[in-house]
C-alpha cells in the first residue's frame, strides 16, 4: 500500500480535494482518486470526506493507495487487427462475435484477454480488473474500431472527450425499411427497459440524454444503408434509437423482427471511424476500419 499525506496551504484554499489531490499527485487521475475518496482511502483530519470536500488552511490530507490487484483473467495470444499503436493508445478493429471484457459466461476469448497478452503490464486500471485498458465497449456483434488506453493518464484524457462528446464517433448500419428522410437526428433519453431489465429503451422519465445522427447513404429494395454519429454513447443507443423511429437494425436479436432470412450472427452495424485529441500530443487523430466482409456480402446480396 502507497501511502501519501499533505498539508493544505493558503494557495489551496477552495480547492476540491480530488482536484487538490489529481494536481499533487500527477500520475493518477482525478476519476481514480474520486473513487478512492468513494472507498474512504483519503481522510482530512483524520476524518472521511467526499470528493466535493473543499480544502481549508492546514487540512492535514492522508490518501492511502491499495497495491493493485494480481489480475486472474488469462492473457491469450489472440491475433488483433491493429489500426494503431503508441505508448498512450492502442486502436483495434473488432470483428463481430467478439466480447470486449470478461463477464459471467465469456472469461476468455474476449479483447482483454488478447490486449493483455499483446501489452502485457501497459494497460489503465482505471476500469478495475476486469476491464484492464478498457474506456468505451461496443456490442458483441458490433465490429468495428475501438480504442484501448495503456495508462491511467491516457485513460482519464479518452473518458474526459467521453463526457464531453467531443469524440467522433460514425457507424454504418442496414436496417428495416426505407428511411424517409435523407438525414435527421433522434434525441431521446435512455434508460432500462421497465420491464425487461435486459433490454434498453425509451425512457423519458429515468433515462440519460441520448442523441443519435442520422444519414441516408442508400435505399436498397426494402431496406436502408445509413451512416450514424453519435453524441453521446448509451448502452444499444443506435439500436434503441433507430427501433424507436421503425428502422430497427437488420438481424438485431433483441430489438429487431425475430425472422433472420439471411442468418446474421447479430445486428449489421460497424463502428467505421473514430476520431480524438490524442492524450500527449493534444492533436486530432482520426481511424477507419473498413466494413468487414460478412458487411459488404450482405449488401451485395441486398442489391441484387
Amino acid at each position: 500500500m502507497n501511502a501519501f499525506k499533505f498539508v493544505a496551504q493558503s494557495e489551496d484554499v477552495g480547492k476540491r480535494i480530488d482536484k487538490y489531490l489529481s494536481e499533487v499527485l500527477p500520475d493518477y487521475s482525478r476519476s481514480f482518486i474520486q473513487r478512492m475518496v468513494k472507498d474512504q482511502q483519503v481522510s482530512i483530519n483524520k476524518k472521511p470526506i467526499k470528493s466535493n470536500y473543499k480544502l481549508r488552511v492546514g487540512d492535514i490530507i492522508a490518501l492511502n493507495i491499495p497495491a493493485p490487484k494480481a489480475l486472474d483473467i488469462p492473457a491469450e495470444n489472440i491475433p488483433l487487427d491493429i489500426l494503431y499503436e503508441d505508448k498512450d493508445v492502442l486502436l483495434v478493429n473488432k470483428p463481430q462475435g467478439m466480447v470486449v471484457h470478461p463477464a459471467p459466461g465469456h472469461h476468455t476469448g474476449t479483447l482483454v484477454n488478447a490486449i493483455m497478452y499483446h501489452c502485457q503490464d501497459d494497460l489503465s486500471g482505471i476500469n478495475g480488473i476486469m476491464r484492464p485498458g478498457i474506456v468505451h465497449r461496443i456490442d458483441k456483434d458490433t465490429s468495428g474500431v475501438l480504442i484501448v488506453c495503456k495508462n491511467d493518464l491516457a485513460h482519464a484524457s479518452i473518458a474526459e472527450q467521453l463526457k464531453n462528446h467531443s469524440i467522433t464517433r460514425k457507424y454504418n448500419a442496414i436496417v428495416y425499411n426505407h428511411v424517409k428522410d435523407d438525414e435527421g437526428v433522434i434525441n431521446a433519453p435512455i434508460g432500462r427497459h421497465p420491464v425487461n431489465r435486459k433490454q434498453m429503451a425509451i425512457n423519458t422519465k429515468q433515462g440519460k440524454e441520448a442523441v443519435t445522427h442520422y444519414r441516408v447513404l442508400e435505399r436498397i429494395n426494402q431496406y436502408t444503408y445509413v451512416e450514424l454519429q453519435l453524441e453521446t454513447g448509451r448502452t444499444h443507443q443506435i439500436r434503441v434509437h433507430m427501433t424507436s423511429i421503425h428502422h430497427p437494425l437488420l438481424g438485431d436479436p433483441v430489438y429487431g423482427p425475430k425472422n433472420n432470412r439471411f442468418k446474421l450472427k447479430g445486428q449489421a452495424l460497424h463502428a467505421r471511424i473514430l476520431g480524438f485529441i490524442h492524450p500527449t500530443t493534444q492533436e486530432y487523430m482520426a481511424f477507419e476500419a473498413p466494413l468487414p466482409n460478412y458487411f459488404t456480402s450482405l449488401l451485395e446480396k441486398l442489391r441484387r
